[in-house]
């Protein structure tokens, strides 16, 4: 049974393991078209796991991934889920100039929308890649017309990280708000709680008690994330890479799919829309 009251918002990138940041350095964006591409056989393995608990979830979808399969998008939203985007091409946020950055995430959301027959209304910046050095990527969200995001991570990480950003949904422009992954407070400081390589790592009961922790002691819904490509223990072994980015990025691949089943019957899910902007704009045509 869910635990509480609370409904959490699920959320999936949707991104397959050759356009991860960390293997960036060892694959040419040149490559992608030349890799073997496993989104969509992951994805319906997700949708599965989904309509087995009734779940509806808000899938942050790349535009060259949807360019690619768009049949992928339309199943999306025949299945009652949220399109939101991704940006284009899994291009950092603060590696673009502000120019490229509304150019792409204007790109992907008309693209999105164009194959999916709704509005798009959340944006996610790849790795979380809002933060200080960049806050014009907020007036550049909110020019491109949506109106959530959800690109800050409140924690401290060598690769992304606002550790004392607001830790819960708030407005940062006029019609525009951030929605923050969650964390723990817990000894002042605030602790992943919300999916991604650290779901993979630590032991499920820790992740469990972690949500419930936003959820009980916050009092709170939280928002919860995870890649297609992290259920996907088959993927093709990238060579020459770090020992430690080949730590991130393979562990514990083969036990994902078990404790995200776990994760699905323990707590209460729905889209991100439906959380935070309210049930009647689910599923709303794109108007003219």
């Amino acid at each position: 049974m869910p635990g509480g009251q609370v409904t959490n918002a699920l959320t999936i990138d949707v991104e397959d393991y050759f356009q991860v940041s960390a293997l960036a350095p060892y694959i040419a964006r040149g490559e992608w078209d030349s890799r073997e591409c496993r989104v969509e056989a992951n994805v319906e393995r997700i949708l599965l796991m989904l309509d087995e608990k009734r779940i509806r979830a808000t899938f942050f979808t790349l535009g060259w991934i949807a360019e690619r399969y768009p049949a992928l998008v339309r199943r999306l939203v025949d299945c009652g889920h949220e399109v939101a985007s991704h940006g284009y091409g899994h291009q950092r946020a603060n590696e673009l100039s502000e120019s490229d950055f509304l150019s792409d995430i204007v790109m992907a959301k008309k693209l999105l929308e164009d194959i999916s027959g709704c509005e798009v209304r959340g944006y996610r910046a790849p790795s979380f890649s809002i933060g200080e050095s960049n806050p014009w990527a907020f007036d550049c969200i909110e020019r491109a017309g949506y109106r959530y995001s959800s690109s800050v991570y409140p924690i401290r990480h060598d690769h992304y990280g606002v550790p004392d950003a607001p830790r819960f949904a708030h407005q940062v422009r006029p019609g525009l708000l951030e929605l923050p992954v969650s964390t723990a407070r817990i000894l002042e400081r605030n602790w992943p709680a919300s999916g991604g390589g650290y779901f993979r790592l630590l032991p499920y009961g820790v992740s469990r008690w972690l949500l419930r922790r936003v959820n009980e002691l916050d009092g709170r819904p939280a928002i919860f994330y995870f890649h297609p490509w992290e259920i996907d223990d088959g993927q093709p072994r990238i060579g020459g890479i770090t020992p430690r980015t080949r730590f991130r990025h393979y562990v514990n691949l083969r036990h994902t799919e078990a404790k995200l089943r776990r994760l699905l019957a323990d707590f209460s899910w729905a889209r991100v829309d439906e959380v935070f902007l309210g049930p009647t704009l689910r599923g709303a045509a794109v108007t003219a």
